[in-house]
């Protein structure tokens, strides 16, 4: 039987993750200078943005998620070739916005079939590391399948080191969070990919709040462990600007993870797109019943 209290945080990191994508939407590639002169300090789901969306629409993080958490209740599973094709048929529902990376992962997967693409030094993108939160949940109860599962969704789009342990570290952490663990102990996840890759130290903050996975995990990591509570959490991450629908979703994941439901803001909650929190409520249950069912 599943934990009450589980499925709470699995619900928080999940729903976290898209209004943290909705909330930092509105101020993406704006910079903290350009975000207090307009907003003061941005914390309300308005919409808007570059990219002129509705209040409570989310953007190819949350919509990349939902492909992927598809793809593993179609099969009940894992089979890589049902997630591009989920990513395909994504790609031409034309949505608001899609990375360069993703595009092209997408399209050589379209057009020839490659499910993985070499590495390349410009893929250190942080494209594969937003979506990979259905993973972490249907694995939940699987840990030995996390990694190949992370990666080969990865590599559809993105093969770098880089990205590759980003992609795993914040998975791994997350996990560790939905399960209860206490948080110091959760922080070895950090602490080891710090020890890998020394690029991603995040104290002092850097303050660079890019695309470049490196950019995007130190700000995550630096709002998530200096702020106490999920809104203060994810508001001082998207008022950092930059790739702010990115930062805030991952934000808002992690936060969502730690503190449960509960705590993410009700006017949040409201403003969500009731059709995504609708397909969220019910792939968070469908995927940790995957984990369940394959254990």
């Amino acid at each position: 039987m599943m934990e009450r209290q589980l499925l709470d945080r699995a619900l928080g990191a999940y729903l976290g993750f898209a209004c943290g994508d909705a909330l930092g939407a509105t101020v993406e590639f704006m910079t903290p200078r350009q975000i207090q002169k307009r907003h003061g300090v941005h914390s309300e789901i308005t919409g808007g943005g570059w990219l002129g969306l509705a209040a409570g629409q989310v953007t190819d993080d949350t919509q990349m998620s939902l492909a992927l958490g598809d793809a593993i209740l179609r099969r009940r599973g894992w089979t890589l070739s049902v997630v591009a094709d989920n990513f395909v048929a994504w790609l031409e529902s034309e949505p608001p916005d899609i990375g360069n990376t993703c595009r092209r992962g997408i399209l050589r997967y379209r057009d020839s079939g490659v499910l993985r693409g070499e590495p390349r030094d410009d893929e250190a993108g942080n494209g594969a590391c937003m979506r990979n939160l259905p993973v972490v949940l249907a694995t939940l109860r699987r840990s030995e399948d996390f990694p190949a599962w992370s990666l080969q969704q990865a590599h559809i789009t993105h093969n770098h080191p880089l990205s590759d342990a980003a992609t795993l570290a914040l998975g791994r952490l997350t996990g560790r969070l939905i399960k209860g663990e206490a948080l110091a102990d959760c922080k070895t996840e950090i602490d080891s990919l710090i020890g890998q890759f020394g690029e991603f130290a995040y104290q002092p903050y850097p303050g660079k709040a890019s695309a470049y996975i490196v950019d995007t995990v130190q700000t995550v990591l630096h709002h998530f462990f200096n702020t106490e509570g999920f809104e203060a959490c994810v508001v001082a991450t998207v008022n950092q600007g930059g790739d702010a629908d990115t930062t805030g979703a991952l934000a808002g994941m992690l936060a969502g993870a730690l503190h449960g439901l509960g705590q993410i803001p009700p006017r949040w909650l409201a403003r969500l797109d009731s059709a995504v929190s609708e397909q969220i409520r019910r792939q968070t249950l469908e995927l940790l019943e995957v984990g369940f069912a394959l254990d």
